[in-house]
């Protein structure tokens, strides 16, 4: 696996590099347009996601002078599967980053994490804080509600194949639909999320383009237990930049996350974007302003 010989397609460069423990780490590299203007942007998705969740914005960021970089986290999109399925936890996925940096010659970036790409950003932060420049936490904090994550625990690694791409665009609307409730009627909309979310396997069929085996990240949930707090992760973080995006139906942070997490860093960003659930997917206006304002302030 050679992160030096790039396919170029689509705008971005494909690379594929290999991690400490030997498996096919795939990511999008999006060339800045020149003359470069900041460090490079890392865009690390959610749980059952993949690279294609910023197809939007990483073009759009590239154009504005910088890098970016968007991986598939092991076990999603075109990335191997680990075969020890207890490897599907930030720690892993933060050591994936760190060998990517290194792979691609970038000492330090500004990282954009949506949900679970929040988690391994605040990981990042303790392992190896000289590498984090900046940080955007889309949807995500130290402190997560319990509701969110057991609406998350009843759905993920449970879908069935779909035979066209249509059920699979009704698949995700009744999975998302609460979340973007003025998207409920717009088919196209859906039609583009199946497009970022599923795959076609070898027999003509649809499943979601994840190892279903990341489930066991929830396998000992439990609805009634408080989830863990995170906030010395966070508070390491906040010795750089932060900004916090939160989708204004959000159900995994709460206002009062938010509220927790101004308490401990003071000079953290927040903005908030109404009418969206989890998560923004950050090309909505009031998140792209914020991302852009946010930007131009760090190198």
């Amino acid at each position: 696996m050679d992160s030096g010989a790039p396919v170029a397609i689509g705008g971005f460069e494909e690379r594929i590099i290999a991690t400490i423990d030997g498996l096919a780490l795939y990511a999008r590299d999006y060339p800045p347009l020149l003359p470069e203007t900041g460090l490079p942007v890392i865009c690390l998705h959610g749980l059952t996601r993949n690279s294609r969740d910023f197809e939007v914005i990483a073009p759009r960021i590239a154009a504005l002078g910088r890098r970016v970089i968007a991986p598939d986290m092991r076990g999603r999109g075109q990335s191997a599967n680990d075969p020890d399925p207890a490897h599907y936890v930030p720690a892993v996925y933060a050591q994936d980053v760190l060998k990517l940096l290194d792979a691609l010659e970038i000492p330090r970036a500004v990282f954009v994490g949506t949900s679970m790409g929040g988690l391994i950003t605040m990981v990042l932060a303790t392992i190896a804080p000289d590498r984090i420049a900046a940080s955007v936490l889309n949807d995500v904090g130290p402190k997560l509600s319990t509701a969110g994550l057991g609406r998350i625990a009843s759905y993920v690694g449970r879908s069935q194949p779909v035979a066209s791409w249509a059920e699979a665009a009704e698949a995700v609307r009744s999975i998302n639909g609460s979340a973007y409730p003025e998207r409920a009627d717009d088919d196209a909309y859906w039609h583009a999320f199946a497009r970022r979310t599923f795959r076609q396997r070898d027999d003509g069929q649809l499943e979601t383009d994840y190892d279903p085996h990341i489930a066991l990240a929830f396998a000992d949930f439990d609805e009634d237990a408080t989830p863990p707090d995170l906030t010395p992760l966070f508070q390491v973080l906040s010795a750089k930049p932060v900004l916090s995006i939160r989708g204004g139906l959000s159900d995994i942070l709460t206002p009062e996350g938010v509220a927790h997490m101004k308490h401990v860093n003071p000079n953290l960003e927040t903005a908030a974007i109404e009418n969206i659930g989890h998560a923004p997917a950050l090309d909505e206006p009031d998140a792209w302003d914020a991302l852009l304002d946010f930007l131009a302030k760090v190198d």
